[in-house]
């Protein structure tokens, strides 16, 4: 018999919380510089630093209004999210076929991060507690806060991106990446570009925004876009839009800066 997540302990009994090893995390930030494409290397960067962010992050979304209800139907986020045929049949200007554009154009899938993560990983299914789970809840929705946020997957896009999703659920490691692939494109990119301050203003917006991995992301990808970002307090990332203003007035491809930098 399937336990139901609402049943899980919040860490499995003799599973330790990693200790923050700036060493380890340095030496994967250093391989995810040299292949951006390398995903795994994300993850071990924020284990590397997380401490008891897990945990903690669990914690705090079982005691929000909706969790026990989110938790009991367990949704299989990457099925639903990678069934584009359903999502079309929403309505137009809906969160869904929004994110369904999205992901097409840039040739992702849900199922192919779980791919990457279980590469890192030992590709365990089934979550042995709700560290894990609330984990995996919030790597699932990382290409669905794209386009919420409206930034895009250009090397400062993700790095704004992380920045955001630190105020969401805050790990060291994610903060980490985001301030330290900036230094990466500022290194490219001419003095008056604002890089690092479109980065802070990211953490700023995630952290004036509501919990997204705490609401129902089945309702939130039928509603409008527009509706769904008012309801969920999603500002508008100014900086980084004039950031990629600037590198086009420049004639620099914002996708070719720090292109082996990038977060994705």
């Amino acid at each position: 018999m399937t336990t139901r997540i609402s049943e899980l302990p919040l860490l499995a009994p003799g599973k330790k919380q990693p200790r923050i090893n700036f060493r380890k995390a340095l030496r994967h930030f250093k391989r995810l510089i040299a292949d951006k494409e390398d995903t795994a290397e994300v993850f071990h960067v924020v284990e590397a630093l997380a401490g008891n962010a897990f945990v903690r992050n669990a914690r705090n979304f079982r005691q929000s209004s909706h969790a026990r209800e989110i938790m009991d139907r367990n949704v299989d986020l990457p099925a639903m999210l990678d069934d584009h045929d359903q999502l079309r049949r929403l309505p137009a200007g809906s969160l869904g076929q929004a994110y369904v554009r999205f992901m097409e154009k840039e040739g992702l899938t849900a199922a192919g991060l779980v791919a990457e993560y279980d590469r890192y990983g030992n590709g365990q299914k089934q979550p042995d507690d709700l560290a894990e789970w609330y984990s995996n809840r919030t790597r699932d929705t990382h290409d669905l806060f794209h386009v919420l946020t409206g930034y895009g997957r250009d090397a400062l896009g993700e790095d704004c991106l992380l920045a955001f999703s630190y105020s969401q659920d805050p790990n060291l490691g994610i903060i980490f990446i985001a301030y330290g692939g900036g230094m990466e494109v500022k290194k490219e990119l001419s003095h008056g570009i604002p890089v690092l301050s479109a980065i802070r203003q990211g953490q700023n917006l995630g952290k004036a925004a509501k919990r997204i991995a705490y609401h129902d992301i089945e309702k939130l990808l039928a509603m409008q876009l527009d509706d769904a970002r008012k309801l969920l307090n999603v500002g508008e990332p100014t900086l980084y839009r004039k950031a990629m203003e600037m590198c086009r007035d420049q004639g620099i491809d914002p996708y070719a800066v720090a292109s082996q930098t990038a977060a994705a």
